[in-house]
């Protein structure tokens, strides 16, 4: 059965393709259904990481009538009270890049020392397929590095050391990060309430 990913953000997509292999859905992304870009982008109108999640996946769920996935992430930095939170994605404006939001965030914490840098990786990932609507969550302990480090990732990726591995996701393997990251928590989370719910088998083949 095809359950479709409900992003348009291919770094993203691609990633949650590869931590929904073999679980006995056949993961497609949205721009793989809709290469044309017919559905609409879904306003992210949330206060909250899950309600954001829940738009993106209702919205698709209803647009191709697949079951779908979302998620909401964002990076909450202590120091900055939680910021950017929600709105990492336009944290440096809207239609900004990755690397502009990086900037931003180390030129926030220019002058704030190691020991204050704190910070973690969130994810809401949900499932919803008509009246259906699973949710789980994934954190991820880490610190702000001063610079970038490392050729890897997407995003923040370059300046989040994970807390126990002293290393920025940018400096791992793809298949290293998606055992560690928050993303992949959630998903596997997910996963398992899929299971319990009788959505997917204990042992697809």
């Amino acid at each position: 059965m095809k359950i479709v990913i409900a992003t348009r953000n291919r770094h993203k997509a691609v990633e949650l393709q590869t931590l929904l292999h073999g679980v006995g859905y056949d993961a497609v992304r949205l721009d793989e259904i809709d290469p044309d870009g017919k559905i609409p982008e879904v306003e992210e109108t949330g206060t909250t990481f899950k309600e954001n999640a829940l738009l993106k996946a209702h919205a698709i769920a209803k647009a191709t009538g697949l079951p779908a996935i979302g998620d909401d992430t964002g990076l909450e930095v202590d120091i900055l009270g939680g910021a950017p939170g929600i709105f990492s994605a336009r944290y440096a404006g809207e239609n900004c890049t990755y690397e502009d939001n990086v900037k931003k965030l180390l030129r926030e914490l220019s002058d704030v020392a190691d020991d204050r840098r704190t910070a973690r990786f969130k994810t809401v990932a949900v499932y919803v397929h008509k009246e259906t609507e699973l949710s789980a969550e994934g954190v991820v302990e880490g610190v702000i590095t001063e610079k970038e480090e490392g050729v890897g990732g997407f995003g923040y990726d370059p300046v989040f050391s994970v807390l126990d591995m002293k290393k920025t996701y940018a400096q791992l393997a793809d298949e290293e990060k998606n055992r560690v990251s928050h993303r992949g928590k959630a998903i596997r989370s997910l996963i398992e309430k899929l299971r319990e719910n009788g959505l997917i088998a204990d042992n697809p083949s």
